[in-house]
């Protein structure tokens, strides 16, 4: 594959990185913001046990770190190159010499560390170092995908759904419905990444359409991956500046579910036990009452052990409380 392609990608690659760091950066600025906010942690979109905002959001900063190091180790994949192998890798018509310096050359005036391909006849017939760098890519587009399910989830409602942060408004969401505002940002990077998905494949089967000596697919290879690159980039650009930044938090909401939410009556297994447990949180199921009511009720702890326990210190950063409470049925 022509040296060009791969120096060219590899400098696409790195202003890709930058995006992403731009954007990891912007997501801890609002984890910061929001790490005083406890909400509710779900599972299986129901309700799990409480966190903060911002552990929410750091948690998406994170996702995005990793993908940083697994774009970056694949694209040096990029920087073996062919060059002078003319035209299967024979070396034909060029000096013993002509490789390594050509390579050498060509890493002068590109400034990434370009090597010679360890057999110049297979680095002609081969387009892995493709397939690996745009699995990276998609890697990168499931997960931006994932955030962006998580925000449009988040900002639900706002009076029938979550509403636990507020998007930006960007433009009017319907012609039929007044004052409905759509995630339209998240929306977008969403059909990105579907479409980078889809890149994958078109470059999974380019590279495994060559024929012995030379892969004439290279092309839309080559197509599909900067396309890849440059919409990711422009992804996490207009993700964070047109979306995260503004995003604000409805914190006495994301609370209002935590104390109304059954879930909390996980805190309570180390002192009531589990067998109580699951009869307070079906009591609260069919009565609507909350666990702190139901606990009072049947005498399982004081009014002052649950201020304790249920203190927003202890839901945000929970302390570990050895098991006190001992029941045979449960031994």
């Amino acid at each position: 594959p022509p040296p060009g392609s791969r120096a060219a990608g590899a400098a696409s690659i790195a202003k890709l990185i930058d995006a992403i760091t731009q954007f990891r950066a912007g997501g801890d600025r609002k984890a910061g913001e929001f790490q005083d906010i406890l909400k509710m942690g779900r599972t299986q979109l129901q309700d799990a046990v409480p966190m903060t905002l911002g552990q929410e959001f750091r948690a998406f900063s994170i996702l995005l770190k990793e993908e940083v190091k697994s774009i970056e180790r694949t694209a040096e994949l990029l920087l073996e190159v062919n060059l002078g192998a003319t035209a299967i890798g024979t070396g034909l018509n060029t000096p013993k010499e002509y490789s390594p310096l050509a390579v050498k050359k060509l890493a002068e005036v590109t400034g990434f560390a370009c090597v010679p391909a360890e057999d110049l006849i297979e680095a002609t017939s081969d387009c892995g170092a493709y397939v690996m760098v745009h699995s990276a890519l998609k890697r990168l587009a499931v997960k931006m995908s994932k955030i962006c399910n998580d925000l449009r989830l988040l900002s639900s409602g706002p009076r029938a759904g979550l509403n636990e942060i507020n998007l930006p408004e960007l433009q009017a969401g319907s012609s039929i419905m007044p004052a409905k505002v759509n995630p339209v940002v998240p929306e977008v990077v969403n059909q990105v990444c579907f479409k980078v998905i889809g890149n994958d494949t078109t470059v999974t089967m380019a590279a495994e359409a060559g024929q012995l000596q030379l892969n004439v697919m290279e092309p839309v290879i080559g197509q599909a991956m900067f396309e890849s690159i440059h919409i990711l980039s422009n992804a996490c650009y207009n993700l964070l500046e047109k979306c995260v930044n503004g995003i604000t938090a409805n914190k006495e909401v994301c609370e209002g579910y935590v104390y109304n939410s059954i879930g909390i009556v996980t805190y309570l297994n180390p002192f009531i036990g589990h067998h109580n447990g699951d009869i307070v949180g079906k009591i609260c199921a069919e009565t609507g009452k909350s666990v702190r009511e139901v606990v009072l009720e049947r005498g399982l702890l004081t009014e002052a052990e649950l201020d304790d326990i249920f203190s927003v210190q202890n839901l945000m950063h929970p302390a570990y409380k050895a098991k006190r409470y001992t029941d045979e049925s449960e031994q």
